[in-house]
C-alpha cells in the first residue's frame, strides 16, 4: 500500500540532550526519518532541545523547534502547527513517555492528531512489566518470575515470594537500566529500591529471579501492517547477563547459537511483535538463555528504534529508520526497495558474511570515587564498532577503535606468575571496564577455559577465542624470522602492527616495511546486506586481510574525513556534526571519503558521504585508506581538524610520511599546543596571557606554582575535555594533585610537560569560534559564560549574543582573535578562550579546529560555520563564501538588537555514578569536563532562554516551594537580592546558620536548619541532608567553599542530586535563575521555529537569501 493520503504533516519528537543510555544513535535515526518524510512530499515538524545534532539543522525538517521537550512546550506546538500525527518511535525513552503524557493528558484527542509508528496500546504492552508478561505468556514463552511492588515493604515481602536473594530490581518507564540494579542482601534492596521507586514516572519497581550468568541475545525486528516480519540481525552479548547490553561487548550474527537455538528465539519474536501489535516499524527483544538447561526467558522489548537498531543498522547495511519511517506512513516491507542493493526489496532478510564486533567506552576516571563495577545500569558514554572476516580480528579492531590507553591486549613485561594469575582470575569475576584485557592477561598466565568459564561465566566458545590469539601471539614472538605467512597470520587474526612491534622486539615503522616488501596490504570489502549475492551499490567498506579489494577507482579528485571515534566526555557529537557537513558541503566538488568507527552517528550513515570506511581510527588504518584511495584516483588531502583530538592527534605523523593535510598546517596546529609556541604568537600581537610555566618534574611543579602565586590551574599536555584539569589553591593541593595523577595511566607528565597557569578568580570567561582563510577573518560567534572562570567551557552555561559586552569590548575581541589567527597560521576553523578581569582580556588558549560549540553558534546565528570551514580548507576565501552566499556580510561584530538570545546548559550524568555506599559522586563542577550532552534555550530575551535551557537540561526550576541556602563567605553579599526577591515570590527559604543570620538582617525571613556535621538534633529536627532526601526541598543553593570544607557541601550536592532537585552552586547561576523564575511567573513558553527565526533575521536584514535550501533527500541517485 502507498503512503496514506490523509498524512499531510508529521510531528517528529526527538530525544533530547545526549545522556547516558541515550545518545546519538537517536540523532541518526531522526534525521534518516524527516529525510524520507519530505521525500514522501510530507511537511515535518520537528522538536528537539539539542543543538548539537545534524536533525535540528533547519534545512532536515520543514519547521524545527530547539525547545524543551515537555508536555507543555508539545501542546503549544501541536496547537499552532496542527499536525496530522505524531511519530515519537525514533527519540527514545524521552520521546514515548512524552507521547504517552500527551496521550494521558487527551492533548491528542483534543486537536485530532494521529499517533503513528506505535498505537498508545502497543507502548503500555512493552513498556508495562505486567501487560509485557501476559503478552509473552499468551505466545508460549516465558518471563522471569517476579513481583511488582510500590513501597518498601511490599518490596521485601515480594523477595520472600520468590525465594530469596538475589534478585534484580528495576523500575517502570526508565531508560537506560536507570535505578536498576542486582540486590544481595537488604541493605542493597533498600539502596536500590529506593532509587528505583523515585526513577520511576509510576513509583512501581520489579522484583524478578536473578538469571545472572545466564547468556544474552537480542533480536532486532521489523512488522509492516501486512503482517510480514523480517528478523534484522541476532546480537549476541559476550558478556553473561548482569551487565547491561549498553555496557557489554557485544557480536553480531549471534555465534554460539546451535539453528535450533536461534530458530527457537526467532519464533518467539516474531509471536512477541505480532501479539504487541507493533505493526509499522521497529522493535528490539532482549532473551536469557540458560547455558545449563536451554531455558529460554524474554527480557524486554522496546517498541521503538533503540540504541541496538543503531547497531544493527550499521552491521547490516538495512536502513531500519528509514524504513520504520516509510512503514508509519503506510508503506509495506515489499515495497520499499533496498537502498545498497537496489534490486532487492526490504523483505529480503540481510545476510552477513563477516562479524561485527562493539565494544563500549567508559569515563569512570571523570568521576572519582564513581563504583567501577558494572551493573543493569548502564555506564557507557560511547562505543566503537569494528568489522571482520572472522571474530578475532573484529574484537582486536574493535578494541583499537577505542583510541584509549589500556583497552588493547599486550604482551608487555613478565608473564604473570601463578599468584597474580589467580588474582587476575578473581578479579574477572566482577565485570569492570577493563575486563577483557585482564582475562587476556589470565590466559598468559596460563589460566585455563574451565578457570576462566568458572569466573567469568563467558561461554568457552569466546574463551577459546582468546586462547587462540594467545597461540598467535606466541608463534609471532617465538618465530625464527618475520616471515610473510607468520605476518599474515598476525594480521588476519587483527593484530596491528604496534603489537606486532611490541611482540618482537622492534620498532612499529619497522614492521610497516617487512610488511609492504611482502606487499601484505589490507583488502576493502563491502558491506551489500546479502552475502554478495546480489551486485551492491554504495559503498560502504571494511578492510581485512583477504586477496581482492572491492574499492571502484574513480575520475574525480577525493577527500577524506577523519571523524572523531567513539563518543566520550569532551569529544562528542558535536565533531561529528562538523564531519558531516564537511561531507555536505564539499560532495558537489569531490568524492567525499569518511573514515570513522562509531556506530551510533550521523557520519557513518552509508549515505552521507561518497564512500565510508568503517575502521579504527590509527595511523596504521588511516595511512592504508589513503593509500588505496590514491591507488584509485587522484586525493586532495585529508581532514584532521573536524573530529577533535583523535585526528588531531595524526597529523604530524600523516604529513611525514607525505599525506596532504588540508586546512591549518601540522605545525600551526602545535604552534597553538606549545606553550612556549603560542606564548611567542601572543607577544608578537601584544595580547596577555595568565602567568604561566611548564615542568617536567614535581621539584619543578612546586617551584613554578611557587612563582606564578596561588591558585594555579594545572593540567597535562594535549588533552580534550580538560582531562585531568584541577584548580589548586595551596602547596598542598598540589602535592595532593601530583600524587593522584602519578598514579594515572602514563603518569603526570606522560604525554608532555605539566602545564600550570595563573587561575584568574571571578573573570567573566567568552568563547569565540572564528573563520580564517589567510588573509581575512569571520567572527562566527561570541559567547560569555553564565559561570566565572574555573569551569570547564563544556560543562558551563553560556549565552550568546553576550550579555554584558559592549561593541568596543567585541571589537577587541575580534582584533585579539585575528592577530591570534594570523600568528598561528589557521586556515579553517578556530577557538579561543578569553577571560576578561577588569578591563584586562586574558587569552586563555587557542585552537586551530573546530570546537564543541560550533553547532550552538551554527544554530544560534544562522551561519553553517563547518561547511564554510570544509570550503576554505580547499582553497576557497571568506570573501568568495560571501559572494556564493555561504556567509553573511556581517559577522558578530555587529549586534542586531533583535536577535534572539540562545543560551547552551550542560546535562550532567551523575544520577548514574554512584560510590561503592551508593551515594553520588560529588557534582561540584570544574576545569575537567564532565557533560555528556547539552540543550538550546531559545528565546527572545534572556530571562526566557534561560528557562527554556533549564526546562530542557533537567525538566526545569520549581514556581514555588522550599528553598534552601548555604554560601561561602565571600558570596554572602551577593545573594542577598537574589534570595530576597525568592522569598517575594513566595519560596520558604531555609539556611545554614551563618547564611541564616546574614539572610536575617537584611530582613529576609530565614529559618535555620542542622547542617549534617550537627547530627540530626535530639527532638529529632532533621538534618539538612535528611531533609533534600524525604523531598521537603525543591531548590538547593550551595556554593562551595574552596577545597577544605568540602564534606558538608559534598553531602549537600549528592542528596540534592539523588532526590532529582535542581541545585545552583555559583551566585551567576543563582542570578539568572531569578529572572528565570519571574519569565515562568508570566505565562507559558511561546515558542517560534528555527526557520521563523532565520526569515525574520533576513528581512530585518533586508538581504538575499543566505542559506539555499537543501533538496530533501540527498541520494546518491539524484547526484
Amino acid at each position: 500500500m502507498p503512503a496514506r493520503p490523509d498524512i499531510t504533516s508529521v510531528l517528529v519528537i526527538g530525544s533530547g540532550p545526549i545522556v547516558i543510555g541515550q545518545a546519538c544513535e537517536f540523532d541518526y535515526s531522526g534525521t534518516q526519518a524527516c529525510r524520507v518524510l519530505r521525500a514522501e512530499g510530507i511537511r515535518v515538524i520537528l522538536v528537539n532541545s539539542n543543538p548539537a545534532t545534524i536533525m535540528t539543522d533547519p534545512d532536515v525538517a520543514d519547521a524545527t523547534y530547539i525547545e524543551p521537550i515537555t508536555p507543555e512546550v508539545l501542546t503549544t506546538i501541536i496547537a499552532k502547527e496542527r499536525p496530522d500525527a505524531l511519530l515519537p518511535t525514533l527519540g527514545g525513552q524521552t520521546a514515548l513517555n512524552a507521547a504517552m503524557s500527551l496521550v494521558e493528558r487527551g492533548v491528542l484527542d483534543e486537536y485530532d492528531v494521529e499517533l503513528i509508528g506505535a498505537s498508545a496500546a502497543a507502548i503500555n504492552a512493552g513498556e508495562d512489566r505486567d501487560e509485557f508478561k501476559d503478552v509473552v505468556e499468551r505466545c508460549g514463552a516465558e518471563v522471569a518470575r517476579s513481583v511488582i511492588a510500590h513501597t518498601m515493604d511490599e518490596c521485601r515481602a515480594g523477595v520472600d515470594a520468590l525465594g530469596g536473594y538475589p534478585v534484580v530490581v528495576r523500575p517502570s518507564f526508565t531508560m537506560g537500566g536507570l535505578g536498576s540494579g542486582v540486590a544481595f542482601n537488604d541493605s542493597d534492596l533498600h539502596r536500590i529500591a529506593g532509587a528505583g521507586l523515585a526513577a520511576s514516572r509510576t513509583t512501581e519497581v520489579l522484583l524478578e529471579e536473578s538469571i545472572l550468568g545466564w547468556k544474552e541475545y537480542e533480536l532486532e525486528l521489523m512488522r509492516d501492517t501486512a503482517d510480514n516480519v523480517v528478523v534484522v540481525c541476532s546480537i549476541e552479548n559476550v558478556d553473561p547477563v548482569g551487565v547491561h547490553t549498553g555496557d557489554s561487548i557485544t557480536v553480531a550474527p549471534a555465534l554460539t547459537l546451535t539453528d535450533r537455538e536461534l530458530q527457537r528465539l526467532r519464533d518467539i519474536g516474531i509471536a512477541v511483535i505480532r501479539e504487541v501489535g507493533v505493526d509499522t516499524g521497529g522493535c528490539n527483544i532482549q532473551f536469557a538463555v540458560d547455558p545449563a538447561t536451554g531455558r529460554i526467558i524474554v527480557i524486554e522489548m522496546n517498541p521503538r528504534v533503540s540504541r541496538s537498531s543503531a547497531l544493527a543498522s550499521k552491521a547490516t547495511g538495512f536502513p531500519i529508520a528509514k524504513i520504520a519511517a516509510r512503514l508509519a506512513v503506510g508503506y509495506t516491507l515489499d515495497e520499499i526497495p533496498n537502498d545498497i542493493t537496489g534490486s532487492t526489496p526490504a523483505s529480503f532478510e540481510p545476510t552477513l558474511d563477516y562479524v561485527v564486533v562493539k565494544v563500549p567506552r567508559f569515563a569512570f576516571e571523570k568521576f572519582r570515587g564513581a563504583d567501577p563495577r558494572l551493573t543493569t545500569t548502564m555506564k557507557s558514554v560511547g562505543e566503537a564498532m569494528a568489522i571482520g572476516r572472522s571474530y578475532t580480528e573484529a574484537l582486536q579492531k574493535a578494541l583499537r577503535s577505542l583510541d584509549k590507553k589500556g583497552t588493547v591486549f599486550h604482551w608487555d613485561g613478565p608473564v604473570p606468575s601463578q599468584q597474580q594469575t589467580a588474582e587476575l582470575l578473581e578479579s574477572i569475576a566482577v565485570p569492570t571496564e577493563h575486563r577483557l584485557v585482564d582475562l587476556q592477561q589470565a590466559v598468559r598466565g596460563g589460566a585455563t577455559i574451565a578457570q576462566l568459564h568458572e569466573a567469568t561465566r563467558i561461554d568457552p566458545w569466546f574463551l577459546d577465542q582468546m586462547l587462540l590469539l594467545e597461540e598467535v601471539a606466541q608463534e609471532v614472538k617465538g618465530a625464527p624470522a618475520l616471515t610473510a605467512d607468520v605476518l599474515a597470520l598476525a594480521k588476519r587474526h587483527g593484530f596491528s602492527d604496534v603489537q606486532v612491534a611490541s611482540l618482537r622486539g622492534i620498532s612499529e615503522d619497522t614492521v610497516r616495511e617487512v610488511r609492504h616488501a611482502f606487499g601484505l596490504r589490507p583488502v576493502y570489502k563491502t558491506v551489500d546486506t546479502c552475502a554478495a549475492e546480489f551486485a551492491s551499490r554504495t559503498p560502504y567498506l571494511y578492510s581485512s586481510y583477504d586477496l581482492e579489494t572491492e574499492v571502484a577507482s574513480r575520475e574525480r579528485e577525493a577527500v577524506i574525513i577523519l571523524g572523531s571515534g567513539p563518543n566520550r566526555i569532551g569529544q562528542g557529537i558535536e565533531f561529528d556534526y562538523s564531519c558531516v557537513h564537511a561531507a555536505m558541503a564539499l560532495s558537489d566538488r569531490y568524492e567525499t571519503v569518511m573514515v570513522n568507527c562509531n556506530p551510533e552517528t550521523v557520519s557513518t550513515d552509508y549515505d552521507i558521504s561518497d564512500r565510508l570506511y568503517f575502521e579504527p581510527l590509527t595511523f596504521e588504518d588511516v595511512i592504508e585508506i589513503y593509500e588505496a584511495e590514491l591507488a584509485a584516483g587522484p586525493v586532495t588531502g585529508v581532514i584532521v581538524q573536524l573530529g577533535g583530538q583523535t585526528p588531531l592527534s595524526l597529523a604530524a605523523r600523516l604529513a611525514k610520511a607525505g599525506v596532504p593535510i588540508l586546512g591549518t598546517s601540522p605545525e600551526a596546529i602545535d604552534a597553538a599546543e606549545d606553550r612556549e609556541a603560542f606564548g611567542v604568537v601572543l607577544q608578537r600581537a601584544g595580547l596577555p596571557a595568565p602567568a604561566h610555566g611548564t615542568a617536567l618534574s614535581d621539584e619543578q611543579a612546586r617551584s613554578v606554582a611557587r612563582g606564578i602565586g596561588y591558585p594555579v590551574l594545572v593540567r597535562p599536555s594535549y588533552v580534550l575535555g580538560g582531562r585531568g584539569m584541577e584548580i589548586v589553591y595551596d602547596a598542598q593541593g598540589l602535592d595532593d594533585y601530583l600524587q593522584r595523577a602519578g598514579l594515572e595511566p602514563g603518569g603526570v607528565y606522560g604525554t608532555g610537560p605539566l602545564l600550570i597557569d595563573r587561575f584568574l578568580d571571578d573573570a567573566i570567561e567568552i568563547d569565540v569560534d572564528a573563520l580564517y582563510d589567510g588573509s581575512e577573518l569571520f567572527l562566527g560567534g561570541v559567547m560569555e559564560h553564565i559561570e566565572e572562570a574555573g569551569i570547564h567551557s563544556g560543562d558551563s552555561a553560556c549565552v550568546m549574543p553576550p550579555m554584558t559586552l559592549s561593541d568596543t569590548e567585541i571589537a577587541r575581541i575580534r582584533r585579539s582573535t585575528e592577530a591570534i589567527a594570523e600568528g598561528v597560521g589557521v586556515q579553517g576553523l578556530l577557538n579561543i578562550q578569553f577571560a576578561l578581569v577588569s578591563d584586562v582580556l586574558y587569552v586563555i588558549e587557542a585552537n586551530p579546529r573546530a570546537s564543541r560549540t560550533v553547532p550552538f553558534v551554527s544554530k544560534a546565528s544562522g551561519v553553517q560555520l563547518a561547511k564554510a570551514a570544509a570550503l576554505i580548507m580547499t582553497g576557497e576565501t571568506i570573501s568568495s563564501l560571501r559572494r556564493s552566499a555561504h556567509l553573511p556580510e556581517a559577522d558578530a561584530t555587529v549586534t542586531d538588537p533583535d536577535d534572539p538570545i540562545a543560551v547552551k546548559e550542560a546535562v550532567l550524568p551523575f544520577k548514574r555514578f554512584r560510590t561503592i555506599e551508593g551515594r553520588v559522586v560529588d557534582t561540584i563542577l570544574g576545569p575537567e569536563m564532565r557533560s555528556t550532552g547539552e540543550v538550546m534555550g531559545y528565546d527572545v530575551d534572556f530571562p526566557r532562554a534561560f528557562a527554556k535551557s533549564q526546562a530542557g537540561a533537567y525538566g526545569g526550576l520549581p514556581g514555588e516551594g522550599t528553598l534552601f541556602v548555604s554560601v561561602a563567605d565571600r558570596d554572602k553579599r551577593a545573594i542577598i537580592l537574589p534570595v530576597a526577591r525568592l522569598a517575594e515570590l513566595g519560596f520558604t527559604v531555609l539556611a545554614t546558620t551563618g547564611t541564616a543570620q546574614v539572610l536575617r538582617r537584611n530582613g529576609i525571613d530565614a529559618l535555620a536548619v542542622r547542617k549534617i556535621s550537627q547530627g540530626v538534633g535530639a527532638h529529632g529536627e532533621q538534618t539538612i541532608a535528611g531533609l533534600i532526601e524525604s523531598g521537603t526541598i525543591d531548590m538547593v543553593v550551595n556554593t562551595p567553599k574552596g577545597q577544605g570544607a568540602r564534606a558538608d557541601g559534598y553531602s549537600i550536592r549528592a542528596a540534592t542530586t539523588g532526590a532529582d532537585r535542581p541545585i545552583i552552586t555559583t551566585v551567576q547561576q543563582l542570578q539568572a535563575a531569578v529572572q528565570a523564575l519571574e519569565a515562568q511567573l508570566r505565562g507559558p513558553f511561546q515558542v517560534r521555529s528555527l526557520q521563523e527565526h532565520i526569515a525574520a533575521r533576513r528581512s530585518r536584514r533586508g538581504s538575499v537569501s543566505e542559506s539555499r535550501p537543501m533538496a530533501p533527500v540527498d541520494d546518491k541517485e539524484t547526484r
